[in-house]
């Protein structure tokens, strides 16, 4: 396939290598020229020098950025990925936004003739680096089975959840659930501490039962030590949260949960702790 990939950040820059790896011929955008010169010496791949060039000749355009803002520039501003793409491929937009902005991309794609989909990613910079992402989908079957197979290649699990918006609605799920886990966690660990237990005593006997989470496996060690020097920072789970509590506030979904742990994570923030992991909620009971 022709894929453009259009922003080479923590996640982007291992995707398109996977992409590149897989023989798909790939053209890569990102607002730092050195980032794409240096995946393009890194991976034989070409680069260009707007969104709308990259996608040119794409079957496949894909976008992995940082907000909405950054979105509707590559895609819907000057030189973006609609002003150069042409009738009837697809974008795939891989970053953590709206659902509100997926489904106006959608709008805009679909009066182009252009497949859209909005598929958000879970995994974190080890995931994208080790090809183990969990990708959740919106749009229609017959895009996402276009694209599926593409994606394939630095995907573990890929689901399609509904129309379009339905992918950022569920990774607004996902990462409701990971600040309660993550909560929770902080706290137990606390306890045992406060109470004189063994931390890693306690962590094997409950990690085999109920509590048992993918945080408790591979955080708990290193909250304890203090240590929070990892992938998914404080300053992206707060943005996250955001866009789910505005979402909520359309929906009428209740987080009360979700908006205590945001106001936590604002603590960490205040603590010197914007670019620490999600897990340093533990931080503020240290």
């Amino acid at each position: 396939m022709r894929v453009a990939f259009i922003g080479l950040g923590v996640m982007g820059y291992p995707m398109a290598g996977y992409l590149a790896a897989s023989n798909h011929e790939v053209v890569v955008y990102n607002r730092t020229v050195s980032k794409a010169d240096a995946w393009c010496a890194q991976y034989a791949g070409k680069s260009a020098p707007t969104p709308a060039a990259a996608a040119n000749s794409a079957d496949i355009a894909f976008v992995c950025v940082g907000n909405d803002d950054d979105v509707r520039q590559v895609v819907m501003g000057d030189d973006g990925v609609l002003d150069g793409i042409r009738e009837g491929a697809v974008i795939v937009d891989h970053t953590t936004a709206s659902a509100t902005i997926a489904r106006e991309i959608h709008a805009h794609a679909a009066e182009k003739s252009i497949g859209f989909l909005d598929a958000p990613l879970s995994g974190g910079q080890a995931g994208a680096e080790n090809g183990q992402l969990t990708i959740m989908v919106g749009g229609d079957a017959i895009t996402f089975a276009r694209a599926q197979p593409v994606m394939d290649c630095y995907a573990k699990a890929m689901t399609l959840i509904g129309p379009a918006g339905s992918g950022q609605l569920a990774k607004m799920v996902n990462q409701i659930c990971i600040a309660g886990v993550v909560q929770g966690l902080s706290e137990g660990l606390h306890f045992a501490k406060r109470s004189g237990l063994d931390p890693e005593l306690v962590i094997g006997a409950i990690s085999k039962g109920a509590a048992q989470s993918w945080q408790m496996e591979n955080r708990w060690q290193t909250m304890v030590d203090g240590q929070f020097e990892f992938g998914f920072a404080v300053d992206w789970m707060r943005k996250d949260l955001a866009i789910a509590l505005d979402e909520a506030g359309r929906n009428g979904a209740t987080l009360e949960m979700t908006e205590l742990v945001d106001r936590f994570y604002a603590e960490v923030q205040g603590l010197g702790g914007s670019r620490w992991d999600t897990s340093s909620l533990i931080a503020r009971l240290l």
